[in-house]
Order: structure tokens, then C-alpha cells, then sequence
């Protein structure tokens, strides 16, 4: 199966929590240590080992804050 890594533009995120939704791996979350500039807790992947590229993420995210990157 294919791998993937995802990175957040973490300054832009809302904290929506669409993205942790839509993970089919539950290995998105609000990363609750971390506060943003716009004063919201950002997602994060908490094991980018397991990630699987499949994009739920990236295609759930409203203001598009998230890259996926297949190998």
C-alpha cells in the first residue's frame, strides 16, 4: 500500500476537526499543546508511519492547509 506525509500550514488552521474525521487511520488530532496565531489548537499527525496517503484529509479541509505527499 502506498505511503504518504502530511504537513499542516498550522498558522492558517481554524481547528475544524473535519480533518480528524475523515482520517480512515485515526492518526490526525488537535494538537492540544500547541496554539496558533489565530488562537485555535492545529492538527497534526500524531504516527506518520501508519499514513497511508489516501488524501481524506487534505480533501475535507476547507481553507486548504494540508499537504499530502505520496512515495
Amino acid at each position: 500500500m502506498a505511503k504518504g506525509t502530511v504537513s499542516f500550514n498550522q498558522d492558517r488552521c481554524k481547528g475544524c476537526g473535519l480533518c480528524v474525521q475523515a482520517c480512515p487511520l485515526q492518526i490526525v488530532a488537535m494538537d492540544k499543546m500547541k496554539i496558533n496565531k489565530k488562537g485555535y489548537n492545529p492538527a497534526t499527525v500524531v504516527d506518520m508511519e501508519k499514513c497511508i496517503g489516501c488524501t481524506n484529509c487534505a480533501t475535507m479541509c476547507p481553507d486548504e492547509v494540508i499537504t499530502v505527499e505520496k512515495f
